[in-house]
């Protein structure tokens, strides 16, 4: 039988890029609900200290630590801004990302679109994962989670780009997963569908006269919330996942398990909405 205390995450230190909001925000803060000592790390300074402010008026402990991940001198001063201040990284969390550098049809994108999304999606998770990953093996134990998304399952038009480096962290969670079990070190990847963030902010994208149809785009009925994702990180840096290491968990209230179906009203499906519309269906 799993200890009640198996989602506790007292003693550990755990870092998490793009903490200043979001849902690198509601992870820290529910790491740090749950015994952590949390990094704060994002390069709006404002933010990393509003959400150490927070943590801290909730009798938490965090340490705020302003820097972009994406230039290869914040590394250093991450790591250290860690290690001097708690003298081990028990959890790292990659959040870091953004699809809009380069979006739109493929053979409209430069040079420039494509080294912008290795930088803000994939370059960086090399970075921290070789700067603090050391030490976990060293010790004989650590969880290093990876932010990636729904479209490393499926294809998405338009952002053929961001998918691609996407996709990397999928393979590079497998590959590095299996480099460090043996010194007791898990590596897993999350996998989020559309969440409602300051960076996607679906209440001010979907115009007023859609948003009764919200429920039916996603199986579950609403898209996603920071928190739910906070929820599966919490999962994979606890004990609760003690024997999981290499997967990539799609966090997408049934998303990717629908395919190309969608709901309709009454409980029906269908994957022509255009047929479904003349009353014809198919599915």
């Amino acid at each position: 039988m799993l200890d009640r205390n198996a989602t506790s995450l007292d003693g550990k230190v755990a870092v998490v890029t793009g903490s200043g909001s979001g849902i690198g925000q509601s992870i820290a803060e529910t790491f740090a609900a749950h015994g952590a000592k949390v990094v704060i790390i994002d390069k709006q300074e404002d933010l990393t200290r509003s959400v150490v402010k927070g943590i801290e008026e909730r009798g938490g402990v965090a340490l705020a630590c302003p820097v972009d991940v994406t230039k290869p001198e914040s590394i250093t001063t991450l790591s250290s801004a860690a290690l001097d201040t708690y003298g081990q990284v028990d959890v790292l969390v990659n959040n870091v990302g953004h699809f809009m550098p380069g979006a739109g049809p493929f053979l409209k994108t430069t040079e420039n679109d494509w080294e912008a999304q290795y930088d803000i999606n994939l370059k960086h998770i090399f970075r921290c994962t070789q700067a603090l990953a050391p030490q976990m093996v060293e010790r004989g134990s650590g969880s290093i989670i990876n932010i990636s998304t729904v479209e490393t399952l499926r294809g998405i038009p338009g952002n053929s780009i961001y998918a691609a480096f996407k996709t990397g962290i999928t393979a590079f969670t497998r590959c590095f997963a299996l480099e460090v079990a043996p010194h007791g070190v898990r590596v897993n990847a999350i996998a989020p569908e559309t969440t409602d963030t300051n960076q996607i902010p679906l209440a001010r994208w979907i115009p007023e006269r859609y948003q009764d149809k919200i429920p039916l785009m996603i199986p579950m009925g609403r898209f996603g919330r920071p928190d739910d994702h906070a929820g599966a990180a919490l999962f994979l840096a606890s004990d609760l996942s003690a024997w999981v290491t290499g997967i990539t968990l799609p966090v997408d209230g049934g998303a990717i398990t629908a395919g190309g179906f969608y709901r309709m009203e009454g409980n029906r499906w269908t994957n022509a909405p255009i047929l479904a519309d003349a009353g014809i269906h198919p599915g």
